[in-house]
């Protein structure tokens, strides 16, 4: 990291750096920080490590400026139960997340009140009830099957690149319609990943820079709206009814009786979308690269599959329960490599926490980054073990909140059984077909993304291999 002598000095010392509360005992500060700019170079920097660095040099609870802005760290399992379990007037998700109002747009999610929000989001549990999550295996099944007849007998890919189109494609098709899945390669695709890189850490404090990213997002955010209205518009002109989450949200209705108009379903189908397909595309290549370097536990994996298929073998939702060794894999990559490396939420009203008051206007911060990786939580927390989510040793359940990579409490993603079921089909398809090799050291994590995939480019080779398929339909 260059000299920053010139500009300024750190503002105190460890010992000294305290964090005044209006009652109890007061909060330790990170060392470290400048004046303006508090702790921004370092978080910029690696975030992981400097707020590794907080929970090592002062526990549960730690204070630290962003700029302008004060947060508050909760680590540990008791401190996440108080996280997750305080209302919402107290900790305030909806102030934090405006940075995703370009994206899902006006009038949706966090651009509204909880409680219209809590409407918006109960239009998507009937998308997520087993009878539909029945015929999502099957699409799953069809798409995965599809992109590995693509890739031919032998070659290459970079992983996250080629798994991030197979979400697109199969989110796509199982929320928001064939006519979408139709348009993914003429278009759709593109403007969303345009929309995807417009959410970062940048974004996160200023979402209206105009900077290249944002620009790109607010383009994108009209071609992808202009491509669903379309179709919402033509569904309507023709009176055409799919069995899809967009024909349930044209015929949705508020509690109040109003129907939904064009645009909230838009904003809305797109955070259906960011829920079923970014994170999933993340941790499929967390998923990969971490297997990759783990044949013995491959080969367990496809032990599982020869027994879990030996009748009809028939991909279903039955049948991925029952692969256990590729759900602890989900779980473990889950927690080396959560997608979202900070939660933030702001106080509203003081909140007590071991004799400490974290005061209204903070902003509090969980990561589960740094709490999936706590050693009194996790034995060996470095070490890639899936096992360590099977009995007798679950660590995965110690706790209701040892493992927040989907979040926890009333904030738990609602999509993560979507999301979990997707993981396992795309695998277990692409590691009955192929045998592969990265090319390249395992990557680094890139924190300059809101969703922390791995540094590009992940160069992996593949080879079909010559063991007939469990998958006989």
């Amino acid at each position: 990291m260059a000299d920053r002598s010139d500009i300024a000095v750190p503002l105190r010392s460890t010992q000294s750096a305290q964090s005044a509360s209006s009652t109890g005992r007061s909060i330790p500060e990170l060392s470290g920080g400048w004046p303006l700019l508090g702790n921004l170079p370092e978080f910029q920097k690696d975030p992981v490590a400097m707020l590794d660095r907080c929970q090592r040099e002062h526990g549960e609870l730690v204070s630290f400026r962003i700029g302008p802005r004060r947060f508050v760290l909760f680590t540990g399992l008791e401190a996440h139960d108080c996280y997750f379990r305080a209302p919402a007037d107290q900790l305030d998700a909806r102030a934090v997340y405006q940075f995703t109002v370009p994206v899902f747009g006006r009038g949706v999610a966090y651009d509204v009140a909880p409680e219209i929000m809590a409407e918006q989001l109960g239009f998507l549990y009937p998308a997520l009830r087993e009878a539909p999550m029945r015929s999502y295996v099957h699409t799953m099944y069809d798409e995965t099957s599809r992109f590995a007849d693509a890739l031919g007998e032998e070659g290459t890919i970079d992983l996250p690149v080629a798994l991030n189109k197979l979400t697109v494609n199969i989110a796509s098709r199982c929320l928001l319609g064939q006519e979408v899945r139709n348009q993914v390669d003429s278009g759709f695709a593109a403007a969303y990943h345009d929309l995807q890189e417009g959410i970062n850490l940048l974004g996160f404090f200023f979402p209206r820079l105009p900077i290249p990213a944002h620009r790109k997002r607010d383009r994108a955010r009209r071609k992808i709206a202009k491509i669903l209205d379309a179709i919402i518009r033509k569904r309507r002109g023709t009176g055409t009814v799919s069995e899809d989450f967009m024909q349930a949200l044209m015929q949705a209705h508020y509690k109040d009786g109003r129907a939904l108009s064009e645009d909230e379903i838009v904003g809305i189908l797109l955070t259906v979308l960011f829920a079923g397909q970014h994170t999933s595309a993340v941790l499929a290549s967390w998923m990969g690269l971490e297997m990759f370097r783990a044949p013995d536990w491959m080969a367990r994996i496809r032990d599982e599959m020869q027994e879990v298929y030996a009748g009809d073998g028939a991909m279903s939702l039955a049948s991925l329960k029952k692969q256990t060794a590729l759900e602890c894999t989900v779980r473990e990559c889950e927690r080396l490599h959560p997608p979202l490396i900070v939660m933030v939420r702001k106080v509203c009203q003081p909140l007590q926490y071991a004799g400490h008051t974290v005061p209204a206007g903070t902003l509090a911060m969980i990561s589960p980054a740094v709490s999936h990786r706590l050693p009194g939580v996790f034995a060996d927390p470095e070490r890639f073990d899936p096992d360590r989510f099977a009995p007798p040793r679950s660590e995965g359940k110690q706790h209701h909140y040892t493992l927040i990579g989907f979040g926890g409490g009333k904030h738990r993603c609602m999509g993560e059984k979507f999301a979990v079921m997707q993981l396992k089909a795309i695998w277990a398809v692409l590691l009955d077909r192929f045998d592969f090799e990265p090319m390249t050291e395992f990557p680094a994590p890139n924190y300059g993304t809101w969703v922390t995939g791995p540094v590009a480019p992940c160069r992996v080779s593949y080879r079909r291999r010559a063991q007939p398929s469990v998958f006989r339909c």
